[in-house]
This record gives structure tokens, C-alpha cells and sequence, in this order.
């Protein structure tokens, strides 16, 4: 793995015709506005390329894609977007791109390095970093690139509210803005709007929520049992991960979910001082300092759950 700085990303962006942009598993806004939006403008350049995710993607999204933007192509240069770990490409893509990755655009700190080039900024949203290349490469920003650009930045911000967010944050949000981005239908989309499934879904989950050291960790669980129950979908998830840490006095809160294969996603979300990147990292995973995710074998759960909460407990004593 080499790592490289703007100018190189640009010259590679240049140099090469035909990209194939892959998207991380149960895709959320900054790695499908990231992919779509550099999709849009290497197609003004002239260029082919087109959109990757081993998932279906929700229906909530679909004002940022059409017909013909997602699929294979032949011979592609492969682009990870808002990828920290290749593992998180998910079944089929996995496979078939494991190691055949030439460039990765991230911005998470603990990205393991496996494509062959990888450009890394610690900052509020791959798109942020997007949104800095094609004013590089002089592209000039219209209304669908803008709304790509947005959505994922205010996602991966939480509509503006999260410690990542810097001036630079809000300026971009301005251009982009200015550019046409539909921000009252965006955010009403992402923030206000969700399917009836979710909130049977989060009775469901909130019945097994459980509080540890001193009321400092909450946890919860969402079981495929679960999700038959309700009649629900991975779709139906969006958004669950953040309630463990709305209750008062929590400073980590745990939502492991548990997919088809039986492994459980797990996602932590943690007020400071708490850095849930290094928790995470322990345990396999990475991400930000507020926000994480790391992965626990289904056949041994509660053993890797007293692992996991083990570990926790070592961080917040650390404090």
C-alpha cells in the first residue's frame, strides 16, 4: 500500500477512462453521495463509470441513481469509497475485488491499508474529500452531484450536530447548497422520515436493552428473529444504532445486530472523552472516535459479547 496526496489522486482520475466505485456493505450516505457524486463528475470528463454495493440500496436513496449507474464493467480501475477495510465490501464483491483494489478514498484513521494506493484525510465525510477533487480537477458541481455531496456529509455528520464537523464542513454544505442541493427533501429523508418497520423494530430491540458499569455502557441487540417478527429489512435499521447512547449518563452505546449468515454487526457510538475507534481496533474493527463498528462471531455470542463489554469496561476506566 502506498499512500498518496491530492495531486496523485487527481493525475490518477485523469489518466485512467473507465472506473468501477465500490461501496462498503449495508451502504449509509458518504459512501453511496461519495461514489455517485465522483460517478457524475468522471462522466463530465467523458469517462465510464459506475456504482458497486453487494446490497440492495434503500429505496431512500434513490433520487442519487438511475438505471445503468450501478453494475459491473470490464477491465474497471476499482475505487474503494468510504471503505476502511475491504472485508466490508461484503459477500460476492468481496470475492470477486479482494486484493484487485488500485485506489481507496477514505477518511477513516483506522483503514487497513489494502488497496494499492490509498489517500486518507481525517475529516467529517468522504464526500468532504470528493468535494475537494473535483475542485481540483475543475469540475463544475450541478444539481445531482451537489445532492450526493450533500447527503453524505449531513449523514455522516448527523445534519450538522457531531464533534467531527469544522468551518470547512460548513462552507462546503454552503456551496453545495448554492449549487442546488435539495436540502429541505434531503434531510427530511435522513433525518425526519422513517418506515413504519423501524419503530416496531426498535420495540423489539429496546426489550433487550441492558445497562453496565455504572449505567456508562448500554447495549442492545436485533435479531433476525426479530426482524421476521416485525416484518422488517436491514433497511429498517438505519438509525437504531444511535439510541443506546441518547440515555443519560451512557457514554458507549453497543447495538449488535445480528445478520443472515449469524454474525452480528456491531456498532458503537460513544460521547467523549470515549474513543470507540480503539475499542473497535481491538476487537477487529475501526472507525472514528465517536463512531465504530466491529464484527462478533453468532456461534460464540455471549462469549464475544463479555469480550467486547471487557474491553469497554478497560477503555471507560482508562478516563
Amino acid at each position: 500500500m502506498q499512500k498518496i496526496d491530492l495531486s496523485e489522486v487527481v493525475s490518477i482520475l485523469k489518466e485512467n477512462d473507465n472506473f468501477l466505485l465500490l461501496t462498503h456493505r449495508n451502504p449509509d450516505g458518504d459512501t453511496l453521495g461519495s461514489a455517485f457524486g465522483l460517478m457524475y463528475a468522471l462522466r463530465t470528463r467523458g469517462k465510464t463509470a459506475k456504482v458497486l454495493n453487494c446490497d440492495k440500496i434503500p429505496e431512500k436513496y434513490s433520487y442519487m441513481f438511475g438505471e445503468g449507474d450501478i453494475g459491473e464493467l470490464d477491465n474497471p480501475y476499482v475505487v474503494a469509497l468510504d471503505i476502511a477495510d475491504e472485508s466490508l465490501l461484503g459477500p460476492g464483491v468481496f470475492e470477486k475485488y479482494s486484493g484487485k483494489i488500485k485506489l481507496c478514498i477514505d477518511h477513516h484513521i483506522s483503514n487497513k491499508g489494502f488497496a494499492e494506493k490509498l489517500y486518507l484525510r481525517d475529516c467529517a465525510a468522504a464526500c468532504e474529500i470528493i468535494y475537494d477533487i473535483l475542485v481540483e480537477l475543475e469540475i463544475e458541481k450541478n444539481k445531482l452531484i451537489a445532492d450526493c455531496l450533500y447527503t453524505g456529509i449531513s449523514t455522516d455528520t448527523g445534519c450538522f450536530k457531531f464533534p467531527n464537523v469544522t468551518k470547512k464542513t460548513h462552507l462546503i454544505a454552503a456551496d453545495l447548497v448554492d449549487k442546488g442541493a435539495d436540502i429541505t427533501n434531503i434531510n427530511r429523508l435522513m433525518f425526519e422520515t422513517k418506515p413504519k418497520g423501524y419503530y416496531y423494530l426498535a420495540s423489539e430491540a429496546l426489550s433487550t436493552l441492558k445497562l453496565y458499569f455504572d449505567g456508562k455502557c448500554a447495549m442492545m441487540y436485533i435479531t433476525q428473529e426479530m426482524l421476521a417478527k416485525t416484518n422488517t429489512d436491514e433497511s429498517d435499521c438505519d438509525g437504531l444504532s444511535s439510541i443506546p447512547r441518547r440515555i443519560e449518563g451512557v457514554l458507549v452505546g453497543v447495538t449488535a445486530r445480528e445478520r443472515s449468515d449469524g454474525s452480528f454487526k456491531v456498532s458503537l457510538r460513544s460521547h467523549a472523552p470515549v474513543d470507540v475507534s480503539k475499542i473497535c481496533g481491538i476487537m477487529g474493527g475501526g472507525g472514528h472516535a465517536r463512531a465504530a463498528g466491529c464484527e462478533l462471531d453468532g456461534k460464540n455470542i455471549e462469549a464475544e459479547t463479555k469480550k467486547l463489554l471487557a474491553v469497554i469496561k478497560a477503555e471507560l476506566d482508562s478516563i
